[in-house]
């Protein structure tokens, strides 16, 4: 058995390290945590699906068609902006590679210089400046990267994420620099599909108690009371996100940063990224420029795979060819011998010297050889050869 290194080309989005998933060769970008992102679809469209089947037809014809025209929009518009920002890149950055891991150690090396045994190496940080203020680069361990600024290590996902926002199950990816203007848009426009919902509900109802009574109006709707309770315990925690993001957009925050309360007063460093005008920092949270992805995982990358082939005893081994065996040995029919071959494996048994006779010891060479015996045969040889004889 022997390896022979055969030269493939392979996706980069195939050898990336962390616990992300692919699908569709590489476009589409995931955590492995997906179920609570399904449960989040599966609200969505159902709760949906509900308010078009029992709610429209009645308000359509009794108070407005553009209602349904309306609900239709919002909820494309949320599915639209839910799919973006699970299936794409939050901003992971690339790992270092071994070359310039190790030139990072040397640095940081010969920077701490020699730290006595027993004590507690320095941490690994850089000081660069932003607006007049003074940010640390913490150097990732997992990553063998020093960090940009806003840049954090989401522990589910396994990556460094530029602009680290959160890690939400809910989408079922990081919320990082890539993708925050969808996850605000997404939960933005969730919030009002809710109170739309929510409110038109009321609406039916009430204009159905007036004609059938309250009691019969929720015996023939029974989908209107499962969607007031989705979207009753649904409203209160979206709007209070989307409220919390605006919040943290007019600061141009992250909710990382408000978290770890990286730039509140107690610290008295103010943050670097605010414009001090909420108007700015809107416009920069959610008309900024749309940053490329730096993974690259759909470029092409060669990768050495040994592929072990069979030598040549294995190969005959498998495919097995008829040999022969030469030996000394008398041949001895049997009662399954031809007749024809009979007499010729009898003639060569006489003619074939055993070792021993062809090499003949010193005894023997003393004492005379002991009188040929016939070779071992079957009866219906023993018959042939005396008829041999009497001719």
């Amino acid at each position: 058995m022997s390896a022979v290194m055969i030269t493939r080309k392979v996706r980069k989005w195939e050898k990336l390290p962390g616990k992300n998933t692919f699908c569709c060769d590489g476009r589409v970008m995931m955590a492995r945590q997906k179920g609570v992102f399904y449960l989040t679809l599966f609200l969505i469209v159902g709760t949906c699906s509900l308010f078009f089947a029992f709610e429209c037809p009645y308000l359509a014809v009794h108070l407005s068609p553009a209602i349904p025209v309306f609900a239709v929009i919002l909820f494309l518009f949320v599915i639209a902006f839910l799919l973006r920002t699970s299936f794409s890149d939050p901003g992971v950055l690339p790992r270092a590679l071994p070359e310039e891991a190790n030139f990072i150690e040397m640095e940081i090396e010969a920077a701490n210089g020699n730290v006595p045994a027993g004590q507690r190496p320095p941490p690994r940080i850089r000081n660069v400046q932003i607006n007049n203020q003074i940010v640390k680069l913490k150097y990732c361990y997992t990553c063998k990267i020093f960090r940009p600024p806003r840049a954090s290590h989401c522990s589910i996902c396994d990556n460094c994420v530029d602009r680290f926002d959160h890690h939400c199950p809910w989408v079922g990816n990081c919320v990082g620099k890539r993708n925050y203007r969808y996850f605000y848009l997404f939960t933005l426009t969730l919030s009002l599909l809710t109170i739309y919902i929510f409110a038109f509900n009321i609406v039916h109802v009430v204009m159905r108690s007036v004609d059938q009574g309250f009691l019969n109006t929720l015996k023939e709707t029974p989908g209107t009371v499962l969607e007031v309770l989705v979207c009753f315990f649904t409203l209160w925690s979206v709007v209070g996100l989307t409220g919390f993001h605006t919040y943290l957009i007019s600061l141009n925050q992250t909710t990382n940063e408000d978290i770890k309360g990286s730039w509140s007063g107690k610290n008295r460093i103010q943050n670097p990224y605010s414009h001090k005008n909420i108007i700015k920092n809107c416009c920069e949270v959610l008309c900024g420029p749309t940053y490329p992805s730096v993974l690259d995982r759909r470029g092409l990358m060669q990768e050495d795979s040994p592929v072990f082939t069979n030598s040549e005893a294995p190969s005959s081994f498998n495919n097995p060819v008829p040999q022969t065996t030469k030996t000394t040995a008398p041949l001895i029919p049997n009662e399954h011998t031809p007749d024809d071959v009979k007499p010729s494996i009898a003639f060569s048994a006489e003619r074939s010297p055993s070792p021993k006779e062809s090499s003949p010891s010193p005894k023997e060479e003393e004492h005379p050889p002991a009188p040929k015996l016939p070779p071992l045969a079957s009866p219906e040889t023993d018959a042939e050869t005396s008829i041999a004889k009497t001719h």
